[in-house]
């Protein structure tokens, strides 16, 4: 002391030692009562530097005692001098700072002081009690007939919160005076503000982490009748205060969690909401419980009060707190709305309706428990108690106009009902997400709903699903993901398994790079306008260009409403007098209206294009889905026009693909639960047994139709007599040609069984030239060749041979070598089996073919050349028999046309294989 008194610069280093070489907690031996005694007398000497030596502890986390004592110091002296006190602010600090080294630090302390339990070494812990009872006591006097006036909410929510901490964190045990109080601060009525709220609300959490506040009768009965209070005044505060997610959510969700007996959803309600982590024992909550589901809240109650609670306006992610959709979504996971029969369809279609972005993460979690308990009965409830769907009229008022809801959104809000909110982008996208939702766990349970005999099943129309514009909305939540990546998954997961035909790649990709244009934000674009300028397309086609490259600046949805003018020109771009610059314009026009509604766009393509459309009534979407090659029943003209026939490929995988799903979907929608019903479906004919059976027939008729579509597209590739004679229609086949390729090419690969079935039906052998170098993945042909030579019948097997030959020249592969191999091998067994004509149809189709073969593989000229010699010794033979050798007549069919038909060969190999100078 003497030195610190004549070298008062040393002050700080001699309590920074003093307070490092210190035990970590206060021990009782002799060394720590003095190093504790000269640091007070020190800070005594010096009292500005008492919270400097307090800090210093604080941050080696040495003598927590001397922390204590020099704050009640610092707190005594301010008192008398009128300064702030912190201890409640400090000893805050300590407990719930984000430091957990100084918490356990102190927590540490206080647990192990109260253990001891002894006068002499509790008294530091009992002069902190005994400060913060003073300042307890403050609060509670100002509270003037149990009411706490508005300039000590906030120090009444710190001094709960701290005593919660003491409780929960440090282990403190609450002394009666200390209890008495507490539960006098805390059931006091604060004025209606946000600081009111939390102070009810920490006040609710602290009976919940504090049970030994209510072992007394007296104070069970005073906070009964407090929450009581809360339950009636819940609404006032709320508008009041102006809070939006006030206590009334946080005691009603409490209710559902205690009713569902879900106690640790309660632990963690009540940690998040005081902000600290407290250890909170099940069966201390009994009274608790109890309290809360017999005396305050029946099940019943909590139920019809919920449905009345006004739904939050605007309720995004950016609204914090507990809301009434917290306990809405609660309470339909305990399935209490249908046990009491309570209806909430009506409450849900608000919310929804009234939700924004940022999407709330709970909203669509609330869409899946609804959709549960409206298709999944309770194990314990009967099955009629379910809750209600949403009607298809309610949805499609929220979808009517959603196209142009940024254009017309004041019209809009103006005729919807009061009830309704206005259909925003995140309303749409939550309908949109229960509608799909809703019939994936409906088809997934039908067979269950068959069983259980509930035959009224709601179910949404295809007409209905065809009317939502499913694409567009998936394209503007992926524009924003992070306003709703919470439901942006879960939409592309529904729309790849119900609506594939609608989540194409290739869609997708162009629709990517159309949409990244630049746009304009508004034009005026007339009905008229659009009928001048494409009328004239043959005569001007400039006046036509400006409006297309008008059209493709503006944005989809205000291009939409003129979709069905612009689609009636669709057949004025096949004339030929049309430049192809405008035909290309119009094709990307078209796919920037299908970024709309595909599924509309394409039934008013085919309907467009097809053949004496003023005879024929139009086809619908259901038609076309029925029967997918209504696509191809179309105008000649357009296998002609590349930009055309691009659009119709796409509508015709689009259609094919739709029609697959359709299949899926109905015999999900239509099971067979027993043969009894199998035989019932057709008729008691007893044809079906299992839907393995259906399942075969469904791959048979889908095969069917994508088989005849391909066969249909390969013979639109055969050269006519009027490509011929029409100048650049041979231009225009080459390109139609490649198009086509590429397309089947994808269906190939998608599809390898495709391929071995449209080659088993066999096409004109004509376009094998066309195919085998224009479909890259014509190669996995090579596999069901030597299948296709066995069939016992002649047309295949000479198809299979000039396939084999084309794929060699192609493809000059080991594996095709093989293939090359074995169709010679077949021709020299076949030689002699076969009758005359027979032998003569075979070999007249395929000797150009074992020419192909033996360029392509010479070391194949041997077997290829004794196969000739020997089909020309029996052709002598069979000429000679007949008396007609005449090595001059070329009749077709017959033996002296087959012989000359073999020299032109063997010439050929010679020259074209064995005598082939050039090897590169």
């Amino acid at each position: 002391m003497c030195i610190v008194a004549n070298l008062p610069d040393s002050f700080s280093e001699v309590c920074t030692s003093l307070i490092a070489n210190a035990e970590r907690q206060d021990e009782e031996n002799g060394g720590s009562r003095i190093r504790m005694q000269a640091l007070t007398m020190l800070c005594q000497m010096y009292p500005a530097q008492t919270l400097a030596v307090r800090a210093k502890c604080v941050e080696m986390c040495r003598m927590p005692a001397l922390t204590i004592t020099l704050s009640l110091e610092h707190a005594h002296r301010n008192r008398y001098e009128q300064g702030v006190n912190d201890i409640v602010a400090f000893v805050s600090g300590l407990l719930l700072g984000n430091d957990p080294q100084v918490r356990n630090y102190f927590a540490s302390f206080v647990r192990n002081r109260q253990k001891r339990n002894r006068e002499s070494s509790s008294t530091v812990l009992q002069h902190l009690r005994e400060e913060l009872l003073y300042h307890l006591q403050g609060a509670v006097v100002f509270s003037v007939e149990n009411r706490l006036p508005a300039s000590s909410v906030v120090q009444a929510s710190s001094l709960l919160r701290l005593y919660c901490a003491l409780r929960g964190i440090a282990g403190i045990k609450f002394q009666e005076e200390e209890v008495s109080l507490i539960v006098q601060l805390l059931t006091s009525q604060p004025p209606p503000s946000p600081a009111g709220v939390r102070f009810v609300s920490i006040g609710l959490c602290m009976l919940i982490a504090c049970p030994s506040l209510i072992t007394l009768n007296e104070h069970e009965t005073k906070c009964i009748n407090w929450v009581k209070w809360l339950v009636q005044e819940e609404a006032y505060f709320e508008s009041a205060s102006g809070v939006s997610a006030s206590f009334g959510e946080m005691l009603l969700l409490m209710a559902i969690h205690f009713h569902s007996n879900q106690l640790s959803a309660i632990c963690e309600l009540v940690c998040s909401t005081i902000g600290m982590k407290v250890a909170i024992r099940h069966n201390n909550m009994t009274r608790m419980k109890q309290i809360f589901t017999q005396e305050i809240f029946t099940e019943q109650v909590v139920t019809s009060h919920a449905v009345k609670v006004p739904v939050t306006a605007n309720l995004s992610a950016n609204i914090t707190g507990f809301l009434p959709v917290h306990c809405i979504h609660q309470l339909l996971k305990s399935r209490a709305f249908t046990k009491h029969k309570v209806p909430i369809k009506d409450w849900i279609y608000r919310q929804i309706c009234s939700s924004d972005a940022p999407l709330h993460p709970v909203l669509p979690a609330l869409v899946e428990v609804y959709v549960n308990s409206i298709l999944v009965p309770g194990s314990k409830s009967p099955s009629e108690n379910t809750n209600q769907p949403i009607d298809e009229e309610e949805i499609r008022r929220i979808f009517r106009n959603s196209l142009t809801h940024q254009k017309n959104s004041a019209n809009l809000s103006n005729r919807l009902s009061p009830k309704q909110s206005s259909s925003s982008l995140t309303a749409q996208l939550l309908l949109l997400y229960y509608v799909l939702h809703y019939e994936d766990v409906r088809l997934a349970n039908m067979t269950g709903y068959i069983k259980a005999g509930r035959d009224k099943i709601k179910s949404y129309s295809t007409e209905f699903l065809s009317e939502l514009p499913i694409k567009y909305l998936l394209q503007q939540a992926e524009k924003d993901q992070h306003s709703y990546s919470g439901i942006f998954p879960q939409l592309l997961r529904l729309l790849a398994t119900h609506f594939p035909h609608l989540a194409l790649v290739n869609d997708w990709m162009i629709e990517d790079i159309i949409l990244s244009t630049k746009q304009t934000e508004s034009s005026d674009l007339s009905e008229v306008e659009i009928e001048e300028g494409l009328s004239v397309m043959s005569s001007s086609p400039l006046h036509t260009e400006r409006l297309l490259k008008k059209m493709l600046s503006l944005p989809a949805t205000e291009l939409w409403p003129f979709a069905p003018l612009f689609i009636k020109h669709f057949n004025k771009t096949l004339e030929p007098s049309v430049p192809r610059h405008i035909q290309e314009l119009y094709r990307l026009t078209w796919l920037k209206l299908n970024t709309v509604l595909p599924r509309c766009l394409w039934v008013m393509t085919i309907n467009a294009l097809r053949h004496n459309q003023s005879a024929l009534p139009d086809l619908t979407q259901e038609n076309v889905v029925l029967d997918p090659l209504q696509v191809v029943r179309c105008d000649n003209r357009v296998f002609r026009c590349p930009t055309a026939l691009a659009v119709l490929l796409r509508v015709l995988a689009a259609c094919l693909q739709a029609s697959r799903s359709q299949l899926s979907r109905h015999l999900l929608d239509q099971p067979l639960v027993t043969a009894a019903a199998a035989n019932a479906a057709i008729g008691g004919k007893g044809q079906l047994s299992s839907d393995a059976e259906r399942e075969e027939l469904k791959a048979a008729l889908i095969a069917t139709q994508e088989s005849v579509a391909a066969q249909i597209l390969l013979e639109a590739c055969m050269e006519t007599e009027s490509d011929r004679k029409t100048p650049g229609q041979m231009w225009a086949l080459r390109e139609v040609r490649s198009i086509i390729c590429s397309h089947l090419h994808q269906v190939y690969i998608a599809d390898p069984s495709l391929a071995k079935l449209i080659h088993f039906q066999n096409y004109p052998r004509e376009l094998l030239s066309v195919a085998v170098p224009g479909i890259p993945s014509m190669h996995i042909c090579l596999d069901f060749i030597p299948e296709l030579l066995s069939q016992p019948n002649l047309e295949k097997q000479i198809f299979a041979v000039d396939l084999a030959a084309h794929l060699s020249l192609q493809y000059a592969l080991p594996k095709s070598m093989s293939v090359a191999r074995l169709c010679v091998s077949t021709l020299t067994t076949l030689l002699s089996v076969l009758s005359s004509t027979n032998r003569a149809e075979l070999f007249s189709a395929t000797l150009q073919s074992l020419v192909c073969v033996c360029v392509a593989f010479p070391p194949l000229v041997d077997d290829v050349l004794a196969l000739l010699m020997q089909l020309g010794r029996i052709t002598i033979a069979e000429a000679s028999r007949g008396n007609t050798v005449s090595f001059s007549f070329r009749e077709p069919g017959s033996e002296q046309h087959l012989l000359s038909q073999i020299q032109t060969a063997f010439e050929q190999i010679l020259l074209n294989a064995v005598l082939k100078v050039k090897i590169y």
